[in-house]
């Protein structure tokens, strides 16, 4: 039988494998959107994107036809800039600690806990209100309330799950130039 250590250590070990794999795959990629400037960019078509997705949620609540369009358009930014931001980044929100050093993860379980907080914090606004209004308005129309909550969770938890690279990729100085 494995001890549960030796599960979490294998674990450890595969995850620093996995990530290695992918920096030296994206190592080249980007290098243009590396600049803190750049990054910020990113940082700000994210969290346009997760605010897209929020109103669209809100547009559906309030019966707007053309929330589902809203939020695929909204969706559409979304992939691309997260995608782009997280390589611009280096990674380092989802990096194991033995791929960085003691200053980085000091920074990373920063933006974590801010990410966590985020995360708790905003999906009670979307739970309430599916809460609200199937307790106090049975009779409304179930496919717009699922929608809409669900579009504002699904926006509340991607806020959180994003903060910890959109933080990184705001606070963390340029790159060192190679020589």
């Amino acid at each position: 039988m494995t001890s549960p250590s030796g599960i979490f250590d294998r674990y450890q070990n595969y995850r620093v494998r996995r990530w290695l794999i992918q920096e030296e795959r994206s190592a080249g990629m980007l290098t243009s959107w590396r600049p803190l400037r750049r990054r910020r960019l990113l940082a700000v078509a994210v969290a346009t994107a997760l605010l897209g997705i929020a109103a669209a949620g809100v547009l559906s609540a309030m019966g707007l036809r053309m929330a589902p369009t809203i939020a695929l358009a909204a969706l559409l930014l979304f992939l691309p800039s997260w995608t782009m931001l997280r390589i611009a980044s280096g990674g380092q929100d989802h990096a194991p600690d033995q791929m960085l050093d003691e200053l980085e993860i000091a920074e990373r379980n920063k933006a974590r806990s801010v990410g966590l907080a985020l995360t708790q914090s905003l999906t009670v606004p979307p739970l309430a209100y599916l809460i609200v209004v199937s307790a106090i308005a049975p009779e409304a129309d179930a496919y717009r309330t699922a929608y809409a909550g669900g579009l504002l969770m699904m926006a509340a938890l991607m806020a959180g799950g994003c903060a910890p690279a959109i933080i990184l990729g705001w606070t963390r100085p340029d790159p060192e130039p190679e020589s």
